[in-house]
């Protein structure tokens, strides 16, 4: 059995860079163009929802410089995956998390890659940018207080979330184990992988293991 959702968590750039001795921008560079990498390994193994997450909340407390290097990079990569890669595999591009807080031309290219992908039924790609999990729920928690509900349900509640549904497995790379709050409530039964590699380095073959690993488990769902 193969996951029908993957969520990945691609750490390790900066270490990357460090132990290339490469500028960070292209560390930031190549990591960005790797997802197309994955929605191509998604797409062999017939995957049809890819959520990564390309910028925490807690990353805007990096340096100006290499947030502001980063933006640039998201706007680049925005224009040249419209493109290039959206069409070529027919994916449904989605924005999810704090997008006000981010600089408004990356806001604006971004609105127009959703409007311009939105037909796209076969595959979704979700980039959690200027996300954080515990701002997720807080999110979601005053947008019921704002509605007026007095009480809901798990259903009710997950409908305020910026991710509806649940990836079935979480892969993290760089070696670190722990999901630094990466979809706390979508990810409570999903399945984790953690992969040594740097996300650079992040290979067919390293995927090809996690899905091998995800397959050799029996998901009870607590029961």
């Amino acid at each position: 059995m193969l996951p029908k959702h993957i969520a990945i968590i691609p750490d390790g750039n900066r270490r990357w860079a460090a132990r290339k001795k490469v500028p960070l921008a292209q560390a930031y560079s190549k990591g960005i163009d790797h997802i197309a990498d994955v929605l191509k390994w998604c797409k062999k193994h017939k995957i049809n929802t890819l959520t990564m997450w390309g910028f925490s909340t807690e990353n805007f407390m990096r340096s100006k410089k290499e947030v502001g290097e980063l933006f640039r990079l998201f706007s680049q990569k925005l224009s040249e995956g419209l493109k290039h890669d959206y069409k070529k595999y027919k994916v449904r591009v989605r924005f999810l998390g704090r997008i006000s807080e981010l600089p408004k031309d990356v806001q604006e290219k971004m609105k127009k890659v959703e409007n311009e992908t939105e037909k796209n039924d076969k595959y979704t790609l979700n980039l959690l940018l200027a996300y954080g999990g515990r701002q997720e729920i807080l999110d979601a928690v005053n947008a019921a207080v704002s509605s007026g509900v007095k009480k809901f349900d798990e259903e009710s509640f997950s409908k305020l979330l910026y991710l509806k549904d649940s990836p079935d497995l979480v892969i993290r790379t760089s070696g670190e184990i722990r999901t630094s709050g990466f979809l706390p409530w979508q990810s409570s039964y999903s399945e984790y992988y953690f992969s040594k590699k740097l996300w650079p380095d992040f290979a067919y073959s390293d995927f090809k293991k996690a899905l091998k690993d995800y397959s050799r488990r029996r998901r009870k769902y607590g029961k």
